[in-house]
């Protein structure tokens, strides 16, 4: 049986410098009837784990450290048994959320994530936090983007740890030479594809500077 995507949408909270908003989370879930990955566990153990239902969790891996990607990754883990995975650029943004429990395994950019037939290929892509990465599946012709690429443009560089130059860098050679029909599925908000937000790459900039 080939591996599907399922989403799941959780609400919550993101916090850092001292501001705090309302947010709803994409949960990706990738695998079969039998096994499946979780893409940042966000904000609902519960859900989460009603949606994995009796499959066996291989993996959550964490696209960032940001506090509504991973605020449910450690009950997650703890009722699954399954690692959790996160670049280690983003630990100092993981410890302002988890100051006592340390993620399970370090993601390395070109490591490939496997769950059910599908290959998840870690792009390193700095920019929204210093430990973003992507995941890409050529075979599913999707990229899972997290926080680094929304349709309409680059993730918020506003706050402490992120840079605007350093994302605009990452999307221009991390994902916008990916092949244009490429699904692009966020952290938040609507789907949208790689050929769809590639034309705007200079708008950004213009916009950002």
């Amino acid at each position: 049986m080939a591996a599907r995507i399922e989403r799941l949408v959780t609400s919550g909270q993101f916090s850092l410098d001292g501001g705090t908003w309302d947010v709803d989370n994409n949960v990706w879930l990738v695998g079969d009837d039998h096994e499946v990955v979780v893409i940042d566990a966000a904000h609902d153990a519960d859900a989460i784990v009603e949606a994995v239902g009796d499959r066996r969790l291989t993996a959550i891996v964490c696209t960032h450290a940001h506090n509504d990607h991973i605020d449910a990754a450690p009950a997650l883990a703890d009722r699954t048994g399954a690692m959790i995975w996160l670049h280690p650029d983003d630990l100092p943004l993981w410890k302002q959320t988890h100051p006592d429990r340390d993620p399970d395994a370090q993601l390395v950019d070109g490591q490939i994530i496997e769950a059910a037939g599908a290959d998840l290929t870690v792009l390193h892509t700095p920019g929204h936090a210093p430990g973003a990465v992507c995941l890409y599946d050529p075979g599913l012709a999707t990229v899972f983007t997290g926080d680094t690429l929304f349709q309409g443009g680059p993730g918020a560089t506003g706050r402490t740890y992120s840079h605007f130059p350093t994302i605009v860098d990452s999307i221009r050679t991390r994902l916008l030479t990916l092949p244009p029909e490429t699904k692009v599925l966020t952290g938040h908000g609507d789907t949208t594809t790689i050929g769809a937000e590639a034309p705007h790459l200079e708008e950004w900039i213009a916009r950002g500077r």
